[in-house]
């Protein structure tokens, strides 16, 4: 298994891999303004944020059960930013709609500029087959409240491909997330 360079994304994503694709790094918004970017890079693919997000409150003082997910645990926010509160987290997802490759494994790891706000991004492996837009769960690990920004670079994608295809793939198994377009709670 080896990790793909820019030439390789540039080519998989002409095959519909990547939807919206940025094939350089974008650096700036229409109005000339510095962003978080996004877009391709050496060895990987920097997402973006969408406008909709999933804000967890504990006003129903809820208990936090993946079997029996309560969706009245979130505020669901749109706008061009979110505000996480002091020690929680958020839901989103990408700009970018995804179909991975039956020979390809997709690792995410959060961008530096949010890391070293205390900002963690977590996503679980695109795996093999796998299709949608990726819901984006972000932690705020500080006392203060965080800002996420929509329409910005939040996470970096790292493709490896293998020399061979999965025996089964995520299409194949019937995953529980294939083909999701939204902000997606947790399934059982």
């Amino acid at each position: 298994m080896s990790i793909k360079s820019d030439r390789w994304i540039r080519r998989m994503a002409a095959q519909g891999m990547i939807t919206p694709f940025e094939p350089g790094q974008v650096k700036q918004n229409a109005a000339g303004e510095r962003i978080v970017s996004y877009g391709t890079s050496s060895y990987g693919y920097d997402v973006r944020c969408s406008d909709e997000f999933k804000v967890f409150t504990n006003i129903n003082s809820t208990i936090v059960d993946p079997k029996h997910f309560d969706p009245k645990s979130f505020v669901d926010v749109k706008a061009d930013a979110c505000i996480i509160p002091p020690n929680s987290f958020a839901l989103a997802r990408t700009v970018e709609y995804f179909r991975v490759p039956r020979d390809v494994l997709v690792v995410c790891l959060g961008k530096s500029t949010y890391a070293r706000c205390g900002i963690i991004v977590n996503v679980t492996p695109l795996e093999p087959e796998w299709e949608g837009h990726v819901t984006l769960e972000f932690s705020n690990t500080t006392p203060l409240p965080a800002r996420i920004y929509a329409g910005e670079g939040v996470a970096q994608m790292l493709f490896y491909q293998s020399d061979e295809v999965c025996e089964t793939s995520y299409r194949d198994r019937g995953g529980k997330y294939q083909g999701q377009t939204g902000v997606t709670l947790p399934r059982t």
